[in-house]
């Protein structure tokens, strides 16, 4: 009976402490306008009280966690993240002990050694190849489109593929070095339209397997190699949607590579989501279920990395088109998830769903950006910026 007593006595305790947790969380979304259980597409629709609290205790990792396990739904998330992030909400993650340990253990960290960085290779761009063709556009482009004059991701990545090779001033008989190549579109791109020979660099086995199949009709080589092993000399480098794996220990590292790459002359075009502040780690979920040890570089950090080795020649924002981009990839998986559900059961689904459209909140709400910086080595002639 004693057993009995204790635990009946303790339910007013827990509902009391659920309420608690409640009242916070809805006051601190109240500023975005968003309300539990209410009637916007924006609202979130709880289905387990344990939320509050669990959101309390572990801040963005505890809420991406509920919603892959179906504690909450959300019309439209991506919404939900915009209006959280305008008002800059996710900072109650700096008020939990535990989370902002991890935060200082990775500011003091190389988290992306040598060793470490083929982490996110076999974590997520080795998740499937099935997934990735059913989600990008044919050139398998896996990062933020062009849409200016553009009604269609293919046409927008066409369109960023062009200007990044107008960009670094392509001709033919040069030599390109592509690092983070992906499944080589870029590399292909520059090849066929402006005659270059490529040499493409990645992480991930499935990448590089899929870019040597695809196009071995062109002037292109892909390696499963880490950026830091190059020596070799190009004409021009181009890094697209890499840097955000490089990490803040490792930027000059990074710059230093590109210098002894480059040719006198030369010209490196680095394309990579920023941030508005210096930041020094990543969202715990999107590190834990999305790109572990990912860290978004701010504007300034990218360019001090380069001090005295290169020069930042043009800069670049286009990040409302990565809303566009994520959006649009986002409408491919769910459109042909009946074709994937073999491989990715229920729980990968809301995980990618939530990845997907939280980011497209956060460029929407201009917490994240896409930035193209253009840097020259030992250039003596004037640069003309390409839009």
């Amino acid at each position: 009976m004693a057993g009995i007593d204790s635990g009946a006595s303790a339910q007013p305790a827990l509902r009391r402490a659920t309420t608690a947790a409640r009242d916070l969380l809805q006051q601190l979304l109240m500023p975005a306008g968003v309300c539990f259980n209410g009637d916007k597409p924006w609202d979130l629709q709880v289905f387990d009280d344990r939320l509050y609290q669990r959101v309390i205790r572990h801040s963005t990792l505890g809420l991406g966690e509920a919603y892959m396990d179906g504690w909450f739904e959300c019309e439209k998330l991506d919404c939900f993240f915009e209006r959280v992030l305008r008002i800059h909400a996710d900072q109650f993650i700096y008020n939990n002990r535990r989370l902002l340990l991890k935060l200082l253990l990775s500011r003091h960290m190389n988290m992306q050694t040598f060793a470490r960085a083929w982490q996110v290779g076999k974590k997520h761009y080795d998740l499937g190849n099935d997934l990735f063709k059913q989600m990008l556009d044919s050139t398998m482009s896996y990062s933020c489109g062009y849409w200016q004059n553009a009604q269609t991701l293919e046409q927008a990545q066409i369109n960023k593929l062009d200007l990044i090779c107008r960009k670094l001033e392509l001709k033919p008989g040069m030599k390109l070095l592509d690092i983070g190549c992906g499944w080589g579109g870029l590399s292909a791109y520059a090849a066929e339209h402006y005659q270059v020979s490529v040499v493409g660099v990645t992480i991930s086995e499935q990448q590089c397997r899929y870019a040597q199949d695809r196009y071995q009709h062109l002037d292109v080589s892909f390696r499963l190699e880490d950026y830091r092993s190059l020596n070799e000399t190009f004409d021009r480098v181009a890094s697209v949607g890499m840097f955000e794996h490089v990490g803040h220990k490792n930027y000059r590292t990074f710059m230093e590579v590109a210098s002894r790459c480059l040719k006198p002359g030369g010209l490196m075009l680095l394309h990579s989501i920023s941030s508005n502040c210096s930041r020094y780690s990543c969202d715990p979920w999107i590190s834990r279920y999305i790109f572990p040890n990912g860290m978004i570089p701010s504007v300034a950090q990218m360019t001090s990395a380069a001090d005295g080795l290169l020069v930042a020649e043009d800069l670049h924002n286009f990040g409302t088109d990565y809303d566009k981009t994520l959006m649009a990839w986002h409408h491919n998986f769910v459109r042909n998830y009946g074709l994937l559900r073999d491989h990715y059961d229920e729980r990968f689904y809301r995980m990618w769903t939530y990845y997907l459209l939280c980011c497209a909140g956060a460029f929407r709400a201009r917490d994240l950006h896409l930035t193209q910086l253009v840097f020259s080595r030992d250039r003596h002639t004037p640069y003309i910026a390409v839009r």
